[in-house]
């Protein structure tokens, strides 16, 4: 079967959770098991009598970055808007998507304007580079991650279309396990979990461990080629540390299975056992998973539904099997599941 079509559906736009609901463990969950070939319906509270003792839960422990900015040109008094992606080590200039309505030059300069509209910091237009990245100097002495903190609001993505972040989401665009900071948007899967949550997991023998898989622009990007081959695999920072190896390799020689929460823990584990058994790892990766890809240390995953035409669903298609994942998903649609970020969420078994 064309590897797009199992990945191609008519989203209802109705869908598509706006926002997030007031208890972040009340989710509903689809399971797929795919020793039976059977979906059942569940809760995320039922976590723990799903999974057995043995099993290694892994999440992803970035931060979302207050990435998104706003703020005013300093020529014209026109509004702008701005998605902080990253600083360069070398130069030290920022990296961001802008937006205005007139035309942007190299030399600019455009106040940064704080959450409540007031006036905060400076950033001069240094030079645009391929895909519509701007280099920019911040004309501060204080780190980027500070300036953030006093100007920037959380990005959620477009498909949310309330559009700018809320006081609320900036506690519940974020998962508990949030530690490192570094990412575009929220590692998804993560955000149904709650302290309690993970006490009731350990209570029956199933364990935590982290990764980092900064989480990129990109990861929400369509297929937008005619072969999958052809798609250019966007690149996200990521680290495995050796506590996490030593636990993948204890729980798998154990009888355990390892549980990744969301697909970018799955990048994390999947690149790190590239060579065959997991090891430490850290650096960029751009590893693809699509059917037919063999896992290594990851046995099954917790994930959110996905949006179609995307390396998220691609990922989810290699692990859960094309013709389950799609009777999955036309159920999850007749049920009336919530979809994406703020939405439901899919254990594969």
């Amino acid at each position: 079967m064309d590897e797009l079509k199992i990945i191609d559906y008519q989203l209802p736009r109705e869908l598509i959770a706006q926002q997030p609901l007031p208890v972040r463990s009340s989710a509903r969950l689809l399971v797929i098991d795919r020793e039976r070939e059977e979906i059942r319906h569940a809760s995320i509270m039922d976590l723990p009598e799903l999974l057995r003792a043995g099993d290694l839960l892994v999440a992803n422990d970035s931060r979302v970055l207050p990435a998104r900015l706003m703020g005013r040109r300093v020529s014209t008094g026109g509004r702008w808007e701005g998605l902080f992606l990253s600083v360069e080590d070398s130069t030290g200039l920022w990296c961001l998507l802008a937006h205005s309505r007139g035309r942007l030059g190299i030399g600019e300069r455009v106040v940064l304007l704080d959450r409540s509209g007031v006036d905060a910091y400076e950033i001069e237009l240094i030079a645009k580079k391929d895909g519509g990245i701007w280099q920019a100097r911040a004309i501060t002495t204080l780190p980027a991650t500070e300036v953030l903190v006093q100007v920037g609001r959380v990005p959620l993505p477009g498909y949310i279309r309330r559009g700018i972040a809320d006081a609320a989401d900036h506690d519940r665009y974020q998962t508990i396990f949030a530690q490192h900071d570094g990412s575009a948007a929220a590692p998804t899967a993560g955000l149904h979990f709650t302290p309690e949550l993970i006490d009731s997991l350990l209570i029956r023998g199933i364990t935590t461990a982290r990764v980092t898989l900064h989480v990129g622009v990109d990861t929400f990007r369509p297929i937008s080629v005619e072969r999958i081959e052809d798609h250019p695999m966007h690149c996200e920072w990521g680290d495995c540390p050796e506590k996490t190896a030593m636990a993948v390799r204890h729980c798998r020689s154990s009888g355990g299975r390892v549980v990744a929460i969301g697909t970018t823990a799955v990048r994390v584990l999947e690149t790190a056992a590239i060579s065959g058994e997991i090891e430490p790892w850290k650096g960029t990766t751009r590893l693809f998973i699509r059917p037919g890809f063999q896992f290594r240390s990851v046995d099954c995953l917790l994930t959110n539904f996905h949006l179609p035409r995307t390396t998220l669903l691609l990922l989810v298609s290699a692990l859960a099997g094309s013709d389950l994942l799609q009777r999955a998903y036309q159920e999850a649609i007749m049920k009336e599941y919530r979809f994406l970020s703020y939405g439901d969420a899919m254990l594969v078994l």
